[in-house]
């Protein structure tokens, strides 16, 4: 009893300072997913601003904690997570990634910044939100997912990609973007050999991209910046050892075929218009096989896709990762191919206690390309009763159209034509960069930056036809013919270097925050081209191009203030200069400002369930545009004609090209952006996104144009020819529909508006662009004042009263009484008037499924398969019989010259297409060293649904002349994370 008296005495004398006793919480904070620490997460005891954060092992320790204190971790991209104290001093945390994009880091232009704090149009794809499946080159990551991005890529493996932001702000210069890797903006002219500027970059390695959209954002990088700016950001080095290797396979097939008559079809067709009385043609040159040329020149394929990840820290605190990427992709072509190797490695030491951070970045790849020559034409009208081999024809056992060993004017075997041809490079590419940050020791607020970067593309080539091709070279000798084929070989060289340096200024004071940049800015370009020449050719000249050195230099400058957290403001301004104007045009001059203004932190909605964030943003700036080809820069004055524009000297015969003279007075073409934006969060940012209008107002318009006879040796040349006008509207929005611990459902959906008309050109003149095929110097697309850039240029197609076309029948639309190139007028345009993307993931435990949406609409398409080809005239193919498309049987033209202009032959292109579709699952905790695997399968190409008759309605030139098919693959893949 007296023993139990002394401990309820105890006990009671303790109680308080039990109560509030205080202890060290220790632990360590991982991501769920794969248990990777996290550095640099923040710890905060609740209602206090006591706290920690995790050192680079993801450790953390928080002292003078009591039980029943509630701890607070959060980090950028994850959701935030609250535990209550017990009596427990080790608390180790798994965090989750958040949907929420409010607070992910944006890089843009010498920093980076959040979402919630831009002033500017910027967006954010990060890794988690890029598109999946077979994803050869970067900017397939991002398709769909941005309002006012737009991507068309081609069929060819490893293709290109037309990148149009905003739709673009030149006539005849560059549209495309500005793209910076890691700090290193890259030209946008690739070495010959090569597929693509992206198609040495392996898409495994790129952690985010930022597309800058307006000039508010983009007028920091001044000259290169008025089509917009895409950051790509590559992984980095984590603390621990990680090890990420991912696989996929793949089966390629033909998603869509033209329609043209079988072998069967096309004898009952001959038969048929020779007793209709068609002349030219004759029965006894049909053939008695059934082939599909198109089946012929295709052939279904594998493609493998294989990368290998590194991470770790060499020494404390110096993060660092390697990684390898191997891509072979054949195409649809037979003999196509492309095949990828890159190494990539970055290492990020700190040194000085942290004043002191180097980022090193390097990249090593290798293209290896067989290109196949386009062969589609061919396929479509080379005669389908005629066999692909013919064993006693003297050229490679290729059925061809010959007498006695010498080729008739007739078409060729297109199967012939791709497997007797080697076309071949190889392009290697080095590049990176090394970014020194020095913190000042004595003013810690001021950064001093050094970025150094270099970019070096080589490539050599060959292209390569067999001796037995009936296409090589034709040699006569003592009346004996022989065919000798072609041989070609080629260099190129293409060389960007890169030197900015410039101070940062942070610095936080009670009510404002204040961030400066300003700094210096130089890039030169340089290009080398050689090539052989056909070396089967006696005569054959090589041929060097160099172009002249470009040069451009900027200076920078940037200050951003945030007061209260609320109001917000940026200026910016960059004065460049480019080697290529003259002295009296070199500079430019590039300011833009935005304001920002938090609505929801006001009193009147800081407490709103509904609205939990609201900001609006109002931007304005001026770009620039000189990104015209070199060989026409300032400093090469004189340029040699072609074999069109050379003379001969006496009786010597020693050809010079007449030198034709450059445009000196040329000078920058501008771009003034006005935008107004809201970002809005609601219920809590489970739903966000944003809407804004803008205005683009592009002056002084480069372009090559003709020039007045005589006023220069030749009849075009670079000029500034006027201005037009581009606005539009931008809506985005993506929410968690459905979030628990079991079931995630989210979606996101963005739309563009875009609207572009010439307000002026020069002297109010036309200028025809758009070539076709079907005759001579055709072109069917115009620019004109009051119109939209490359509208079709057409006669409007009369019909009879059955709503049948008529041949060659059009409307007088100057009422003159007289059909001529008068009568035609403006009708539609290439170019899309909305623009809709659509992505849905849905998580259920550890399954996951998810596709992509895109749909255009206004777009139309000029069909030039069918207006060259769709006609009964062809049937005859100069000597031999010809194939045509089915669609004849639609129209019953005869002749191509009479239909080629027609309004008839432009389509509505609007689509709906699901460019993606992917199932996967992921076991975790596999085994004791292997964190998770996933496996997954999944469709690229899944559909197009669209009113268009041709193979496909996205052609980013809007002229349908036969293109290299996009594949539809069916996939296969794992992840596999140590």
């Amino acid at each position: 009893m007296k023993n139990f008296r002394f401990y309820l005495f105890s006990v009671v004398l303790l109680f308080p300072v039990l109560m509030f006793s205080q202890q060290t919480i220790k632990g360590t904070v991982t991501e769920a997913t794969g248990n990777t620490v996290l550095p640099g997460v923040g710890i905060i005891i609740k209602g206090t601003t006591k706290g920690a954060a995790t050192d680079f092992d993801g450790n953390y320790s928080i002292e003078n904690v009591k039980s029943g204190d509630i701890l607070v971790f959060s980090y950028i991209g994850f959701i935030a997570q609250e535990i209550t104290v017990g009596n427990n001093n080790t608390i180790n945390v798994s965090l989750k990634e958040s949907a929420e994009s409010l607070d992910e880091i944006v890089v843009i232009g010498y920093g980076t910044t959040t979402i919630k704090d831009a002033t500017g149009s910027v967006a954010a794809v990060s890794e988690k939100d890029f598109n999946k499946g077979n994803i050869v080159t970067p900017a397939s990551l991002i398709s769909g997912r941005v309002a006012g991005v737009n991507i068309t890529t081609d069929g060819a493996p490893g293709g290109g990609s037309a990148i149009r932001i905003r739709g673009g702000s030149s006539l005849g210069a560059s549209n495309d973007p500005l793209i910076v890797i890691d700090g290193l903006p890259i030209t946008n002219s690739s070495a010959d050999g090569s597929r693509s500027i992206l198609a040495s970059i392996n898409p495994n390695d790129i952690e985010s991209m930022s597309i800058l959209k307006d000039a508010s954002s983009t007028a920091i990088y001044g000259s290169r910046a008025s089509n917009g700016v895409i950051i790509i950001t590559t992984k980095k080095g984590k603390s621990g050892f990680n090890i990420d290797i991912n696989f996929k396979a793949g089966y390629q097939t033909i998603a869509n075929k033209i329609d043209v008559f079988s072998g069967d079809d096309f004898r009952n067709l001959i038969t048929e218009r020779v007793a209709a009385g068609q002349g030219g043609i004759s029965i006894d040159q049909l053939g008695n096989a059934n082939t599909n040329w198109q089946d012929e020149i295709y052939e279904e394929k594998f493609t493998f896709d294989q990368s290998i990840a590194v991470s770790g820290a060499l020494f404390k605190n110096v993060p660092a990762r390697v990684s390898w990427g191997n891509t072979k992709q054949p195409g649809l072509r037979k003999t196509s191919k492309f095949e990828r190797n890159s190494l990539a490695f970055n290492i990020n030491p700190s040194l000085l206690e942290d004043h002191l951070k180097i980022s090193i970045n390097a990249n090593i790849s290798s293209e290896n390309n067989r290109f196949a020559a386009g062969v589609e034409g061919a396929a479509l009208y080379f005669d389908p009763t005629q066999p692909v081999y013919d064993a006693t024809s003297p050229f490679g056992g290729f059925f061809e159209y010959h007498t006695n060993g010498i080729r008739d004017n007739a078409g060729r075997n297109p199967v012939a034509n791709l497997m007797l041809r080697d076309d071949t490079s190889i392009v290697d590419r080095l590049y990176g960069n090394v970014k020194f940050d020095y913190k000042i020791h004595s003013l810690p607020e001021l950064s001093a930056v050094v970025n150094l970067g270099y970019d070096r593309s080589y490539g050599v080539g060959s292209n390569i036809l067999s001796a037995e091709s009936i296409n090589g070279f034709r040699f006569e000798e003592d009346g004996v013919v022989s065919y000798i084929g072609e041989e070609t070989e080629y260099t190129s060289e293409r060389k960007n270097v890169l030197l900015d340096a410039y101070l940062a200024y942070n610095k936080e004071l009670e009510n404002l925050n204040i961030e400066a940049t300003a700094g210096y800015s130089y890039q030169k370009f340089t290009s080398e081209d050689f090539s052989t020449g056909n070396m089967r050719d006696p005569e054959a000249e090589r041929d060097v191009a160099t172009d002249p050195d470009v040069v451009l230099l900027g200076f920078f400058a940037r200050t951003n203030l945030s007061f209260m957290d609320k109001y917000l403001l940026t200026l910016s301004y960059r004065r460049d200069g480019t080697s290529r104007f003259n002295s009296d045009n070199r500079w430019g001059n590039f300011p833009a400002a935005a304001l920002a203004w938090k609505i929801s932190e006001e009193d009147f909605l800081k407490d709103s369930e509904v609205v939990s964030s609201l900001k609006l943003r109002l931007g304005w700036g001026i770009t620039g545009q000189q990104d015209i080809p070199a060989s026409y820069a300032f400093l090469g004055r004189h340029q040699t004609g072609d074999s069109f524009s050379q003379y001969i000297f006496g009786n010597s015969a020693v050809i010079v090209g007449i030198p034709q003279s450059k445009f000196e007075d040329i000078k920058w073409e501008e771009t003034t952006t006005y935008n107004i934006g809201f970002d809005y969060g609601l219920f809590n940012d489970k739903v966000s996104g944003s809407i804004e209008v803008y205005l683009k107002e592009s002056n002084d318009l480069l372009a090559n144009v003709a020039v007045a006879d005589g006023s220069n040796f030749s009849n075009a040349g670079w000029q500034n020819i006027g201005q037009f006008t581009s606005k539009g509207l931008e809506f985005s929005i993506g929410s968690d529909i459905v979030s628990t611990d079991d079931l995630n459902v989210n979606v996101s959906y963005n739309l563009n508006l875009n609207n572009t008309v010439i307000d002026e050109l020069a002297f109010g003149q036309d200028i025809e662009v758009g070539g076709i095929g079907g005759g001579t110097g055709s072109r069917i697309q115009v620019h004109r004042e009051g119109f939209a850039p490359y509208s079709y240029f057409v006669y409007k197609q009369l019909y009879d009263n059955a709503g049948a076309p008529i041949e060659g029948a059009y409307a007088d639309i100057n009422q003159d009484g007289i059909i001529n190139t008068s009568d035609r007028y403006i009708y539609k345009k290439p170019n899309a008037d909305i623009n809709m993307g659509f992505q849905t993931g849905i998580n259920y435990k550890d399954f996951d499924f998810s596709f992509n949406l895109r749909a255009s609409f206004g777009n139309y398409m000029y069909n030039n398969v069918n207006s060259s080809r769709a006609q009964y005239n062809l049937l005859q193919d100069v000597t031999a019989l010809g194939n045509i498309p089915t669609a004849v049987l639609e129209t019953n033209f005869v002749e191509t010259s009479n239909v080629l202009i027609s309004d008839y032959f432009l389509e509505n292109a609007s689509f709906l297409k699901m460019d993606n579709l992917n199932f996967g699952y992921t076991f975790n905790n596999f085994k004791k060293d292997i964190s998770s695997i996933r496996v997954w399968s999944g469709v690229q190409n899944v559909f197009t649904i669209t009113n268009y008759s041709g193979l496909d309605p996205e052609i980013f030139s809007g002229i349908d002349n036969t293109i290299y098919p996009r594949p539809r693959t069916f996939l296969m893949g794992a992840n596999i994370k140590f």
